[in-house]
C-alpha cells in the first residue's frame, strides 16, 4: 500500500486508495460495489505526481461509478431491508417489552412484513444488526450440520464476519468463516453457501469432483450461483448510512 489522493472533481471530492503490484505495467482503477471504495492499482516503480493525473483525468468516470451504485440504507425506523429473501419494515415500538421480534402486518392493499424494535431509538440500528448476526449464526450452523453429516465430514469452527470480497471460506484446518448478511438472501442461497463451504472439507479446491459434490447435496446450486451472480452485491448496502 502506498497512501490515498484525495481527487477534486465538479464540487466532489473522491478518495483513492493507491496500491503499487509488482506484476502491474500500467495504471488501473477499481470500485468495489461492496465497500464502495476506489483502488488506483500502480506500477512498483510508478510515480505518485503520475498516479494523481491518472485518477484526475477519470475523475468523471469515479464519480459516474459511484453515483450508480445502490444508496445505503441504515438500520433505523421506516427503512425496508431483506430478511430471509423477503423486505421487512424496520418499526421502532419504544415502549414494548423485549429487543426484536417479527410480525406480520395485514392492510387494506396487502400484507407485510415488521421487523419491530423495542427499546430507545439510539439503540435501534445495533439492536437490529444483533438480531441479523444472531439468526444468520442460527440458520448457517444448522445448515452447516445438515450438509457435514451428509458427507462425513465436521468442521472445527464456524466463524461470521462482515466480509465484502466473498461469502464464505474454508481454511485447510477445517475452519469454516461466512458473511453475516447471507441471513438478508433467501433460505436456499444461505444453504448453497453452507453446502459449499462444507464441500471444501474433502476438496479445497474448485475441480470438477468439488462442484459434483456440491451438486450432490445442494440441488439449488445453479440457481443459487444465480442469485448471489445477479443481486449479492447489493446485500451490502443495507446496515450503512453514508457511502465509504
Amino acid at each position: 500500500m502506498t497512501g490515498y489522493l484525495d481527487i477534486n472533481h465538479s464540487g466532489e471530492t473522491y478518495r483513492v486508495l493507491l496500491k503499487r503490484a509488482p506484476a502491474a505495467r500500467r495504471f488501473t482503477l477499481r470500485i468495489r460495489a461492496a465497500s464502495r471504495d476506489v483502488t488506483l492499482t500502480m506500477p512498483r516503480r510508478g510515480a505518485i505526481a503520475d498516479a494523481r493525473d491518472f485518477a484526475e483525468r477519470h475523475a468523471a468516470w469515479i464519480g459516474a461509478r459511484l453515483r450508480r451504485l445502490p444508496s445505503p440504507v441504515p438500520f433505523a425506523n421506516g427503512e425496508v431491508i431483506p430478511f430471509r429473501g423477503e423486505d421487512h419494515k424496520i418499526v421502532h415500538r419504544s415502549n414494548a417489552r423485549g429487543a426484536v421480534w417479527v410480525e406480520k402486518e395485514f392492510a387494506l392493499f396487502g400484507n407485510g412484513n415488521l421487523l419491530c424494535v423495542a427499546g430507545g431509538a439510539e439503540h435501534v440500528a445495533r439492536r437490529i444488526a444483533d438480531y441479523l448476526r444472531q439468526c444468520a449464526r442460527r440458520d448457517l450452523e444448522a445448515a452447516v450440520r445438515k450438509h457435514a453429516t451428509a458427507i462425513g465430514k465436521q468442521p472445527l469452527r464456524v466463524t461470521l464476519r462482515d466480509t465484502s470480497s466473498r461469502w464464505g471460506s474454508c481454511t485447510s484446518a477445517g475452519h469454516l468463516n461466512f458473511s453475516w448478511r447471507l441471513i438478508l438472501a433467501p433460505a436456499f442461497v444461505l444453504d448453497y453457501l453452507a453446502a459449499h463451504e462444507v464441500c471444501h472439507l474433502v476438496h479445497l479446491d474448485h475441480s470438477p469432483r468439488f462442484w459434483k459434490l456440491v451438486k450432490s447435496i445442494c440441488p439449488e446450486t445453479d440457481r443459487a450461483e444465480a442469485w448471489l451472480s445477479a443481486h449479492g452485491s447489493s446485500l451490502h448496502r443495507y446496515g450503512k448510512t453514508a457511502p465509504i
